[in-house]
């Protein structure tokens, strides 16, 4: 009887302790809303784009992971605390995008073209430490000829 109650208990505690964190990474508390995260308009190439800042470990982890796709003037800048050679990889992603490392200053530091969402698990790495990631619809950097050293203009 007692073992019963023992077997009970833990039973009941793992079932709940599943249900919680299954609830958690679906709920907003959880996961980092597109819909609430800052838009800010930056010049790349030359053309205006509209980006999603993704500051807190929780939208920097979800990304641009369960959209669709980006418009072409849409894109999601990565905001980090200190220049490092931040990896990333194309988990959860359901199209392909460009991928810009840059400076603190907004200086392009290294580039990604056309990363495939069947790429993952690979990780991609910048060259030099960068401050800040930039993902763009693939293709954006080859039509309006971005490449390293350019400035990325932030306002």
């Amino acid at each position: 009887m007692k073992r019963t109650f023992i077997y009970a208990t833990v039973l009941l505690i793992c079932a709940v302790g599943i249900t919680v964190f299954s609830w958690w990474g679906k709920s907003e508390f959880g996961r980092a809303s597109l819909e609430n995260l800052p838009v800010q308009v930056i010049q790349v190439g030359g053309r205006d784009v509209h980006v999603t800042i993704a500051d807190t470990i929780s939208s920097r982890e979800r990304g641009l992971g369960d959209r669709t796709g980006l418009a072409p003037d849409e894109g999601m800048l990565f905001v980090f605390a200190s220049d490092a050679k931040y990896g990333f990889w194309m988990k959860d992603m359901h199209f392909p995008i460009d991928i810009l490392w840059l400076s603190g200053r907004g200086e392009v530091l290294d580039m990604r073209k056309d990363v495939s969402p069947a790429t993952y698990p690979a990780i991609f790495t910048p060259k030099a430490p960068a401050r800040f990631v930039l993902e763009l619809p693939a293709g954006f950097s080859e039509a309006y000829n971005v490449k390293i050293g350019d400035e990325v203009k932030m306002r």
